[in-house]
Parts: C-alpha cells; structure tokens; sequence
C-alpha cells in the first residue's frame, strides 16, 4: 500500500487529463485528489478532510462528496492530508503538487476502528467542574450569542445492556450566564425563562439508541417553563479515562435544537427592518464527564 501512495505521489507532475481535462486551474497551482473507500471497497461519503502545507496550517477542508471523492486546488507544494470518518481510524498522507500538475493518493481505504469501551453497569454522576452545558442563540438575525448554565446536576444509570440506561439533569434555571448582566436579568424575568415560577429545567431519558460507531441518540422528555417536550440528544461518547486522582471517567459530548415557540417562550421585539430580536431556534451543546457515584 505504501508502495502505491509511493508511486502516485511520483506521478503528481504529470498533467490532467480524463474527467479533469479543461478544468481552470490558477497557473501556480495543481490539484490534489484521493478516493476514499471502506474496508469492502464501497466509498465513505462525508468522510471529513483537511489539507495542511508544510507548516500545518490548514489550506482546505471539507467533506467527500457522494462516491468518497476528495478534490482540492491548492498552490503548488507540500502538503499533508488528513481523513476522518465516524466507526473508522484516522488516515495521513502526504503529497507534492506542482504547477500544473495533478498529485493522487489514489484509492485509501479507512480500517475500521474498535467501538471505545463503554462505562461498567451501575450508578454514575455527572461531575459538573468538568461539565458544561451551554446554548447559542441568533441576535438580530446577524451575530450569536453565547451562554451557559453555571449551576446543574445529573445522574446516569447504566444498565448491563447500554440501551436500557437511563438520565436525568436538573439545571438551576437562575444561573444562566450570558457575560452581560442586564441581559441575563432579562432572561430570568417572566420574558423568558420565569425563573421565580419555573426555578428548574429537567430532563428525563426515555431510551439511548446506539447509531453505530461511537453515536448515539438520547431521547427523552425536557422540562421548561413548565413545558414538557421529547428532545433527542444527538450525542458522541468519547469513551473512559482517568482523572488526575486516578478515578474513572467517562465523557461525551451532545447537540439538540430547541424553538422557543414550543416551550411557550414567545417573547419577541422586531427591529425597524422587520428582523427579529431572538431567533425563535436555540442550540444546544453539552460537554459532560461522568464519574462513579460516591
């Protein structure tokens, strides 16, 4: 295989030709290509890439299109590139373009990456000075803004079949954290999150659903401003470690959207041009350790 990358990379100065006869390439530069395959042969659609020059700093990336393909025009160089994909392990080549020229590393075929170790059955708690759980909203249908919640608790029960695990998160609705003080009042009043009423938000799963690879999805039932909704958490597990104690960890990172509409949050001003204040959509990212509880 090595051989082969080898060999390519020894024809990278050879001019194009078949399908990329006639395309506009800058004279100082040259194209770079791969196809990226799985162990069987079939191609990794949406694999991630990215493409760094000699110094590391990240030239191009992105992601293959439907049949595994990586096609890129950078200036003519050294390059290293770098393919991943969910369920397989990393792969790193290397390639020169010249002026011109067309450098292939050919067919890379990405092995498949043993599943990480899941945490032993029992109960676990979610060890919040290594946690957080933050949100971004559209402000004036131009910036994001960016907040957390300071204050929250959870417990995790993992059961002998991961499936049959369970998850619930209290959050202390008051510590919102938006770093600006006038607005952070505003989200606590009644305009928002009412927090005198409605002092908490709570999520309760309902079934962990393993997606393949290191995805899951954690459905279950999230309480706010007195509303219940089914939210899914679309979650990665990152696997077990150890702390600088030596304790066992377990971490995971998650995404959801939520619409404010749907938990009754309809507060809204609308600038002179018609544009909304706060977009109606929030999103929902979640960084969390666990450890063993007591």
């Amino acid at each position: 295989m090595f051989g082969r990358w080898l060999g390519n990379r020894s024809r990278a100065g050879a001019g194009r030709g078949g399908a990329l006869a006639g395309f506009p390439v800058h004279r100082s530069a040259g194209v770079l290509s791969c196809r990226v395959l799985d162990p069987v042969n079939e191609p990794v659609r949406q694999a991630e890439f990215v493409i760094t020059d000699g110094a590391g700093r990240k030239i191009v990336g992105g992601e293959t299109d439907p049949f595994g393909s990586v096609l890129a025009t950078v200036p003519a160089g050294d390059y290293r590139l770098a393919v991943t994909a969910e369920g397989f392990t990393p792969f790193h080549g290397a390639a020169t373009v010249t002026e011109g020229g067309h450098a292939t590393l050919g067919d890379v075929t990405l092995q498949v990456a043993a599943p990480p170790q899941l945490p032993e059955p029992g109960d676990w708690e979610v060890e919040p000075n290594h946690s957080q759980i933050g949100f971004t909203a559209r402000h004036i249908g131009l910036a994001r803004i960016h907040g957390r919640f300071n204050t929250f608790a959870g417990a995790v029960r993992i059961a002998d079949r991961m499936e049959d695990s369970a998850m619930h998160v209290i959050i202390d609705a008051a510590s919102i954290d938006t770093n600006v003080q006038m607005r952070d009042d505003h989200l606590r009043s009644g305009d928002f999150l009412d927090v005198g009423r409605f002092p908490t938000l709570e999520f309760y799963s309902e079934r962990f659903v393993h997606r393949g690879g290191s995805r899951w999805g954690v459905t279950g039932a999230l309480t706010l401003h007195g509303v219940s909704r089914t939210v899914t958490l679309d979650t990665q597990y990152l696997g077990l470690g150890n702390g600088l104690q030596g304790e066992t960890r377990a971490a995971c990172r998650a995404t959801t959207e939520l619409h404010r509409e749907d938990f009754t949050l309809t507060w809204q001003t609308m600038l002179a041009r018609g544009i909304a204040a706060v977009g109606s959509s929030i999103a929902i990212d979640l960084d969390i350790q666990i450890v063993p509880k007591g």
